[in-house]
């Protein structure tokens, strides 16, 4: 370990042991909680300077397949409420910036996701606007990397300062597989070890969350995609999907009522058509009797007149 190394990892030590005691509880990667945070005043001489450190580069280097798988692991959660199970408050986000310690540059995940955690009123503040572990209290639970190229350090330099971080659940996404022959690796960080171990599917206990591998279309685009899914392996939907599964439940709504509406309307011209032939019916067999009446009258008025009798003066 070189003098430098050695020196920071000191600092970061003292900044922890002075910050940690503000909290009710210590932190531990593998809970997820709530902490109470003390007032501002009390954080003045306790918080890192943060002026030194890069936030932001402003600097567009993503390509288009990640820029959209990224947007397809962020929008859903936020979108897809009645069937997305997490409990607010969360944040998932791409692309920004990861803070452990003030003493290294930020790690930039392309998606993380942190529970129990709220962005703050003054998000244009510089240290609301990264995710400062100090400031949140907390390192995200679950961090997912897509992997372009082979330079990019998902499973050496980025898999190994997760570990440090104590990030509980790491995910590589690999497509093209350039890293490995298998297009999807998930990892859960065991405590008592203080290392990564494979996970036999990508489900994520603490979170109530997994991620698998769906063929389809996504903003014009057809491909394989790397998608949140709840325990029985459904889809959490984009908000395109859920307006889309909306507009269809809408519409088998309407088609039912219609249905019904058909189906009533029918029954009701049976009946009609079934009480007009019974009154047909009806009728036919008074007009025949009123016939048959008539002819034994005329019968009867017949055989009179034959006998002498005049029916009229009966």
């Amino acid at each position: 370990m070189d003098v430098l190394t050695e020196t920071l990892e000191k600092e970061s030590v003292k900044v922890a042991d002075r910050l940690f005691p503000l909290f009710k509880q210590p932190p531990q990667s593998h809970k997820i909680q709530f902490y109470e945070l003390p007032p501002d005043s009390a954080w003045t001489d306790i918080l890192p300077e943060i002026d030194h450190l890069i936030t932001e580069d402003d600097t567009p280097v993503d390509n288009i397949p990640s820029e959209k798988q990224q947007r397809l692991l962020t929008e859903p959660l936020y979108s897809a409420k009645e069937s997305c199970p997490l409990e607010w408050p969360f944040l998932v986000a791409a692309n920004v910036g990861l803070f452990d310690n003030a003493h290294q540059p930020a790690i930039v995940p392309d998606v993380f996701l942190s529970l129990s955690v709220q962005i703050a009123e003054d998000w244009w503040d510089k240290r609301h606007r990264s995710y400062f572990v100090w400031e949140f209290g907390k390192v995200p639970e679950v961090v997912i990397e897509i992997v372009s190229n082979k330079e990019g350090g998902e499973d050496s330099t980025k898999f190994k300062r997760y570990g440090q971080m104590g990030i509980q659940y790491y995910v590589i996404f690999d497509p093209m597989k350039r890293l490995s022959e298998e297009v999807v690796r998930g990892y859960e960080f065991s405590s008592q070890t203080g290392r990564y171990r494979r996970m036999k599917r990508t489900w994520f206990p603490l979170v109530g969350l997994g991620l698998k591998l769906w063929q389809g279309e996504f903003e014009g685009k057809h491909d394989t995609w790397l998608r949140w899914c709840d325990q029985e392996g459904q889809l959490i939907p984009t908000g395109a999907e859920s307006a889309r599964q909306e507009r269809q439940r809408a519409e088998r709504a309407e088609y039912q009522i219609s249905q019904e509406r058909h189906r009533a309307e029918y029954q009701i011209a049976q009946e009609r058509q079934r009480a007009e032939y019974q009154i047909a019916q009806e009728r036919q067999r008074a007009e025949y009797q009123i016939a048959q009446e008539r002819q034994r009258i005329e019968q009867l008025t017949a055989k009179l007149r034959e006998l002498g009798i005049d029916p009229n003066s009966i």
